[in-house]
């Protein structure tokens, strides 16, 4: 059996101004929550990444799922935004389980991609083991500290393939950046799926020609995603004193 995702945490969110606040800060679209998981971030200024998280509704709360590592800085930086709006943020014990096969009652379907399969919040549940990262690197679905950090742009992140954003809401921080890289510019960088030759420190750099040209991010059993300048893709690759293979920006849909 696997572990439950014990690195995750589950807040409440409550009052009568919740919706209209969240709306005004994520990438996605708060009414979504209606019909399911939700899945989004939450951008600075510039239009840089902050946190990723789940949220989903049941009776007139929001619940917003996150990683346990994010939740005292998020919830420091949604109290600066909250001012004087009715908005109240506790904490839950509800325990997140995951798995990719017989969805338990009550779970919802993970909205990023249809195999990456359920999320369940409540009581703990024994689920059979998911080699995670395997499947992530596979489908392209970055994590956080592996591939979510500070300096880096949601859509070269894969965040409009992966239903964390939508163009068509209004404002919210960082929207005016999101929607320029979306309909101004073609993606110069971005997590691409590789062969590695071994395994290597996590954000090994990786060189080409002598050029730095990104870096190492998540890996599992040879495969790898990577962070990399697209037009400078070639055959001599090199992140440390392995081989890098293959490098592809296109996943499985």
């Amino acid at each position: 059996m696997q572990k439950n995702h014990t690195e995750r945490k589950v807040l409440c969110f409550s009052g009568k101004d919740v919706r209209k606040f969240l709306q005004d800060l994520i990438t996605n679209d708060i009414s979504k929550v209606e019909k399911g998981l939700l899945y989004a971030a939450l951008l600075g200024p510039q239009g840089k990444f902050l946190f990723d998280f789940f949220l989903f509704s049941k009776d007139d709360y929001i619940f917003l799922d996150c990683h346990t590592g994010s939740v005292e800085a998020l919830c420091q930086r949604l109290l600066m935004y909250r001012l004087r709006k009715d908005v109240r943020i506790t904490s839950t014990d509800l325990i997140v389980s995951c798995g990719i096969n017989d969805n338990p009652e009550g779970a919802m379907v993970d909205p990023r991609h249809p195999d990456m399969g359920w999320r369940y919040y409540g009581e703990r549940l024994d689920v059979d083991f998911v080699d995670w990262t395997a499947l992530r690197i596979r489908l392209g679905i970055p994590a956080l500290e592996k591939e979510l950090l500070a300096d880096t742009y949601i859509l070269e992140m894969r965040f409009e393939q992966l239903n964390g954003v939508d163009f068509r809401k209004g404002c919210y921080i960082g929207q005016e950046i999101t929607a320029r890289m979306k309909h101004k510019t073609e993606l110069r960088k971005g997590i691409a799926k590789a062969k590695l030759s071994k395994e290597v420190p996590l954000h090994t750099r990786i060189t080409s020609e002598g050029k730095d040209i990104g870096f190492v991010c998540s890996q599992s059993a040879g495969e790898a995603l990577v962070y990399v300048r697209y037009q400078k893709i070639g055959e001599a690759m090199i992140a440390g004193d392995a081989e890098v293979m293959e490098v592809n920006p296109d996943f499985v849909t």
